[in-house]
């Protein structure tokens, strides 16, 4: 108190001038109580702070004559400021802020206020005019008011352009699968705070036990490979940022209680302490909550308990320090088979003359291989199910320090350190999916067929009339690693220069075992391996002002990675015995990749309101650990040719508008990509690499928010796109074994790469007014397909539609019940159960090519097609689902 005092004395002798006044209100008009303002000179850089009233306005007076930037923030909004405010010895200018709802990143926030679009500060998802790239915002806002409490990254993100998420057991009760322009999981990063997170022996990603809803504050989600900052291991279809939650200024307390369908419970305790010390230099929030779900599939339940803290220390005036750690202790019952369409309709196999479920009971929805465990004591084959057999053990952590220091001369250092865990024990029967009649040898009696009236199929392995189907399976990595990121700004531009570095070190097993004798593993795995993961990405760009509304960023990344395996003898699965059967000798190989990723955009305002951009990007992917797996020898051959990089490189060009009422945004893309690659043995066994055809992805996206009036808005997107392979390829061999030129493989031209749907459209309803928030979200996924292994669309999914219906009343008073709030929310109200994927079962046809003495397997199964059949793995939309959300807010009165 006194420290002010002085300040405004100080002032005051300088010649104050007229009392600086204004409002907030958040974006439908509501005038916000005890939102804290900032009023920052900005010329000597002192601050004064004072609150809004209960009618949301606020007045500084003593202040110096000069100008003056103003920031207003609140409870569960975003942080907003004006500049170049004046205050004059007779007058000042007014603030009139508005807080973007329920809090999102500044970006949004200010991009909203700063053009006067209604439409763009209500929008649930948007682009923004420095957009130099296909970029959509997902709001916090969204998130908290048009998600289930219980959903994970992919129900936030299946709105947006061009994108679905499908997730067999329920909203964000199991690892749900996004795509997006057609790129599956595992062709796009996901970062976290900027650090990139990705599973060890493929760049996928496990979110779900890593980053729940409560977690996250916003996504920044980018369909592009981004510039030439953009880190991770696989940006080349793009990157979903996701965002820890804002500081709030101001005490307050949540409890959350969920309850809603599959007995689904959720119990949340969030604490944000607000700016503490007299300095306000700290500031923290934690969250700690417990879930619990039967899920939609038959006894596929989890349990979740998790927590997380974030803290933010002012050192000083220009370093900030961030800390935040995550911990999840995750475990369920997860079955490793989907349903199949004879478990999901009782229909009749294709390849049998018995019908799939004899009892002519339909288990839909239901999970795993069926009975794979036949237990007299268990009387019920409808309920006894494989749950004792089948059980997912997830603990992570997730943590991170990050420095901010402003330099001076307009340097800016970033820092994070950074180390996560993942520790995957599971187990499962591995019993084939029910399709037939079969005799097993079953307590001693050997010409079982049925139990309780279901045919049955055996395990592969019978020991001593025991069904020793089960697979032991373990994948546990700890990784440390760091960003580091240095900025200089100029009236030129700005320079960007930084590295991304990790190291990782991987345990993986899958062990054959017996579940019926204590889970007793048997000798020789499947598979298991060690291994060692180094990467390295330093880049650099220049963002150059070329005019005031024209900026030109180009750019590129040094992409380094190592690894160093370690695998021990198997039982011939993944790379055999080694000469010796012995389950203790190892080989050990290395390999490395690197690339060089330039890439250039550029972006015009060609009004304050209306932008354009275009982009030209590369990206890579390095193959996955399994370009080790293949029968070795116990001499210890190395790869001789380690396959190459995946590319691809994508052209891209678009426009952001923001009128009053309307926001409208759209890009049109072109993609191509080096899909993937395949390997088949030369005469010595050795795997000979080559890619298998490349792809060209190109489509049109566009979204749009119309504000009608009192808070009524209707959000729209659309996107078609077609993704075909082309090319002809060239088989490599070894050029000791080759005599005559290379085989050559003609790709199936002009088929589509699976999961990628000829259209995607979403069509949204929002009302934001005042205390209600109210939304239906309709997401429709056109024709799409599957492929066995080959190139030839042995499935196709029709087109399906998902409708998901929101109600939320919050109580925004100032009263100590500030932020309190009442959530009703409707998953797939029209409750479809259509098909949205389809793992074939069976093996492809194959042709055998003979040359110099060389066969070959023709990858692209031109022979003929697979037919679907009965026992086809199928995932399907998890049936209607509600979730009843009461959070009670205490909040300190003002």
């Amino acid at each position: 108190m006194f420290l002010f005092a002085l300040s405004a004395v100080l002032m005051h002798a300088q010649g104050t001038g007229a009392p600086l006044q204004g409002s907030v209100s958040d974006a439908k008009g509501g005038m916000i109580a005890g939102a804290k303002v900032n009023v920052l000179n900005e010329s000597t850089g002192r601050t004064a702070t004072t609150s809004t009233d209960a009618q949301g306005h606020f007045s500084v007076s003593g202040l110096p004559v000069g100008s003056y930037t103003v920031e207003a923030t609140a409870p569960g909004f975003g942080l907003v400021s004006r500049k170049t405010l004046h205050v004059a010895a007779d007058h000042s200018d007014s603030a009139e802020l508005t807080l973007q709802i329920g809090g999102t990143s500044a970006d949004v926030t200010v991009e909203a206020a700063a053009t006067g679009s209604i439409a763009a500060a209500l929008a649930p998802m948007d682009a923004l005019l420095e957009a130099r790239s296909a970029r959509t915002v997902i709001t916090s806002a969204f998130i908290n008011n048009f998600t289930s409490p219980v959903s994970d990254f992919g129900e936030a993100v299946e709105m947006a352009p061009g994108t679905f998420t499908t997730n067999g057991n329920g909203v964000g009760l199991g690892q749900s699968a996004t795509y997006f322009r057609g790129f599956p999981d595992g062709n796009y990063d996901i970062d976290f705070d900027g650090i990139p997170f990705y599973d060890t022996n493929t760049p996928t990603h496990h979110s779900w036990a890593f980053f729940p809803a409560q977690f996250l504050g916003g996504i920044d989600f980018d369909r592009s490979p981004g510039t030439a900052s953009t880190i991770g291991p696989t940006p080349f279809g793009g990157s979903i940022h996701l965002l820890s939650k804002d500081m709030s200024p101001i005490q307050n307390t949540r409890v959350q209680f969920s309850g809603g369908s599959y007995h689904t419970y959720l119990y949340d305790l969030e604490y944000d302490s607000g700016n503490l010390l007299p300095s306000h230099k700290l500031n923290f929030q934690i969250d700690v909550h417990h879930l619990q779900s039967d899920g939609y599939q038959t006894n596929n339940d989890q349990t979740r308990n998790a927590g997380a803290i974030k803290l933010v220390y002012k050192l000083g005036e220009r370093t900030t320090l961030t800390g935040f750690s995550g911990v999840i202790w995750l475990d369920a019952n997860t079955p490793n088979f989907n349903a199949t369409r004879c478990q999901m309709y009782g229909a009749s196999n294709a390849n049998s003359t018995t019908t799939c479920i004899a009892t002519g009971k339909v288990l839909l929805p239901y999970t795993g291989a069926g009975i794979n465990f036949l237990n007299a004591d268990n009387s019920d084959p409808i309920n006894y199910l494989d749950k004792q057999y089948n059980y997912y053990h997830v603990p992570t952590d997730f943590e991170y320090v990050g420095v901010h220091s402003e330099l001076g001369r307009g340097v800016t250092l970033d820092i994070k350190p950074y180390t996560y865990n993942y520790d995957n024990s599971e187990k499962y029967s591995n019993a084939a999916p029910i399709t037939e009649s079969k005799t097993v040898n079953f307590n001693g009696n050997p010409n079982s067929t049925t139990w309780f009236g279901i045919a049955v199929q055996p395990c592969n392995v019978q020991v001593k009339g025991k069904l020793p189907c089960g697979v032991d399976k373990y994948n546990s990595y700890r990784k440390y690693g760091e960003t580091g990121a240095l900025s200089q700004v100029s009236r030129f531009g700005i320079l960007r220069a930084g590295l991304w570095y990790e190291w990782a070190a991987t345990n993986r097993h899958q062990f054959p075992s017996d579940p019926l004798n204590n889970w007793a593993d048997q000798p020789l795995s499947n598979f298991n391996e060690q291994f060692w993961t180094n990467s390295y990405q330093p880049y650099g760009e220049y963002e150059f002002h070329v005019l005031k509304k024209l900026s030109i960023t180009a750019g590129t990344k040094f992409s380094y990675y190592t690894i160093h395996t370690k695998q021990f003898a198997d039982n011939g699965k993944t790379i055999g015995g080694l000469g010796t059967n012995d389950p203790n000798t190892f080989i050990t190989n290395s390999g490395s990749y690197s690339a060089w990723l330039p890439s250039i955009d550029a972006n015009y305002r060609i009004k304050n309101i209306w932008s354009v951009y275009g982009q030209l990007s590369t990206g890579s992917v390095v193959p996955p650990s399994k370009v080790f797996d293949y029968t070795q020898s116990a001499a210890g051959i190395p790869v001789k040719t380690l396959p190459k990089q995946q590319r691809s490189t994508t052209y891209q060009g678009g426009t952001v508008l923001k009128l009053k009422h309307v926001t409208f945004d759209a890009d049109a893309y072109h993609i191509r990509f080096q899909n993937s690659y395949s390997s088949t043995p030369d005469s010595s066994g050795e795997p000979q690499y080559f890619l298998q055809p490349s792809s060209i992805t190109k489509g049109f996206e566009a979204e749009s928010n119309v504000y009608i009036a009192h808070g009524l808005s209707v959000y729209l997107n659309a996107s078609v796109g077609r993704a075909t392979y082309v090319g002809v390829l060239p088989v490599a061999c070894a050029p000791s074994k080759c005599t005559a030129a290379p085989i050559t493989v003609q790709a199936p031209s002009g088929l589509w790469v699976q999961n990628t749907p000829s259209d995607v459209e979403t069509i949204g309803v929002t009302y934001q007014h005042k205390s209600w928030d109210m939304g239906l979200f309709n997401k429709r996924v056109g024709t799409f397909y599957y492929d066995n292994g080959a190139y030839h669309n042995q499935a196709t999914i029709d087109p399906f539609t998902l409708t998901n219906l929101f109600f939320n009343y919050t109580i925004r008073n100032n009263s100590r019940f500030d932020q309190t709030k009442i959530r009703l929310s409707f998953n797939n109200i029209f409750d479809q159960h259509n098909i949205t994927s389809d793992n074939i079962v069976g093996s492809a046809l194959t042709q055998t090519i003979a040359a110099n003495g060389t066969t070959y397997t023709d990858p692209f199964n031109t022979k003929g097609q697979t037919p679907i059949n009965g026992g086809d793995n199928l995932g399907v939309l998890p049936g209607r689902s509600v979730m009843v959300s009461v959070i009670f807010g205490f909040s300190i009165k003002h």
